[in-house]
């Protein structure tokens, strides 16, 4: 068969050659950006400007470390793991003066009796209830305890100067409460690091998340506060100066400093308290015994709540994004926000790499059995395969690094051989995200599209609350 002049197997040829052109080139340039950020971060750590300092023995004791402080936890269909969050944190953080503020729905019996039932009668937990039914946003219950907190102080109760996020399945930090106070005293919001628990029943899924924030939070996010650009909140682990939550409040016009229509205000909160002219800081501190002062969590052992969880947040960032954060003023700002919307087009190129590889497999097995011809790489094609070979072997080094930093040696190795199913899961979020996108934009209405949480890094293996937790 012929089109055109061409052959079939010429066709299928002219396809892998642009195909491989294409991929090569965007690969190149994603390659060339990641390297920007390795040698930023090289070199700052070569002059001693990303050293990561240690805290003092004792420091985690400071008697004044909760003054002032308030916990927001919303949780909607969280009674597998909301109990364990308070018990901890309660466990962890014994300052009285400390204040727990956790969203429940009215129409979520479960997780308001696990909520209840791990509180006790400690005052220093209070159940707020919506209004509405879930799912909500999560903002709109974010606002929620914003609001509960406010109707306590008019009642009387000490003024919060601190207001410290967390998700329901997180265990925190003992240090992490001082570490925050400490900081404000310099900073408007500061955001700690997060380290997802390795997950022996979900070794290549639920594990994967292990080496994407251990190197984000080890390389990414520190170069950017050094660059003085924006530092994305992670919604855990991170604390807002008081009246800086007054400010957004007033900004919005509708008293309530959460953005309820966000997929993800966490990543909008940082970006906008920015803007605002708050400093904002990333804190990446160690102990006195040298662990990271870090929020611990679960993330999603499965394929299909990865995905749906991944979505959200290409979802929130890269697409709806555009519209709500804008691009920045300072080329520090746009350089990271860039970086923070690439994820669609990274997912694209990465399919078409996984066809590619199958259409040359196809052609070189046709071109075996004498039909066709192999592709033949020009030399533009060899010297793109060499550095993008160069590149990936690079990328395999620093994510073995970084991984076995934080979890060993054994997890650095497994964190290189789950690259292409981290490639993989990033394709089908992006391709879903990019539907979800399109209803959004035909007027299809935000809802929390929550992530189902089981496991708790305060369980054991045999699901029970580890001795050591605390």
């Amino acid at each position: 068969m012929e089109l055109a002049g061409y052959t079939a197997g010429q066709w299928l040829v002219l396809v892998q050659h642009e195909l491989l052109l294409f991929t090569g080139l965007m690969f190149l340039a994603g390659a060339i950006d990641e390297w920007a950020v390795d040698l930023l971060w090289l070199w700052k750590k070569a002059t001693g400007k990303l050293d990561t300092p240690r805290l003092s023995h004792g420091f985690e004791k400071s008697s004044d470390a909760a003054r002032g402080a308030a916990v927001f936890i919303p949780a909607w269909a969280e009674a597998d793991v909301i109990g364990l969050t308070i018990r901890h944190m309660l466990a962890v953080w014994p300052h009285p003066s400390l204040r727990i503020y956790v969203g429940c729905y009215p129409n979520d019996p479960d997780t308001l009796a696990a909520a209840s039932q791990a509180a006790g009668r400690d005052p220093r937990v209070r159940l707020v209830l919506t209004e509405e039914p879930g799912p909500s946003t999560k903002a709109s219950c974010l606002n929620r305890l914003y609001r509960a907190l406010l109707d306590d102080e008019r009642r009387g109760a000490a003024p919060a100067a601190c207001i410290i996020l967390h998700d329901a399945e997180d265990m925190v930090d003992r240090a992490a409460l001082p570490l925050i106070q400490a900081a404000m005293g310099g900073a408007d919001f500061v955001q700690l690091p997060v380290l997802p628990a390795p997950q022996p029943v979900s070794r290549w899924i639920g594990s994967h998340y292990c080496e994407e924030f251990a190197e984000a939070h080890a390389k990414s996010m520190p170069v950017r506060d050094a660059l003085g650009a924006s530092i994305p909140s992670a919604g855990v682990g991170c604390g807002i100066d008081r009246k800086w939550l007054g400010r957004l409040a007033a900004q919005r016009g509708n008293s309530l400093p959460f953005a309820a229509d966000s997929l993800t205000e966490d990543y909008e909160l940082g970006l906008t308290l920015h803007e605002l002219g708050a400093e904002c800081r990333f804190l990446r501190v160690r102990s006195a015994s040298g662990h990271l002062v870090a929020t611990r969590a679960c993330f999603p052992a499965n394929l299909l709540a990865a995905v749906r969880q991944k979505t959200r947040w290409v979802n929130g960032i890269a697409l709806h994004g555009w519209d709500r954060t804008g691009w920045g003023r300072s080329p520090s700002e746009i350089w990271m926000r860039v970086r923070d919307r690439r994820g669609p087009m990274t997912a694209f190129v990465t399919a078409l790499a996984y066809l590619l590889l199958i259409l040359v497999a196809a052609g070189q097995m046709a071109a075996w059995a004498g039909y066709g011809e192999p592709l033949q790489l020009t030399p533009v094609l060899r010297w793109l395969l060499l550095v993008n070979a160069a590149a990936l072997a690079w990328r395999a080094v620093f994510r073995f690094a970084f991984t076995a930093r934080e979890y060993g040696v054994l997890e650095g190795m497994r964190a290189v051989g789950r690259i292409p199913l981290s490639n993989i899961i990033a394709i089908m979020a992006g391709r879903r995200a990019c539907f979800a996108y399109w209803r959004a934009l035909r007027g299809a209405g935000v809802v929390w599209d929550k992530t189902d949480h089981a496991g708790h890094p305060s369980m054991d293996d045999e699901g029970r609350f580890a001795r050591g937790a605390a």
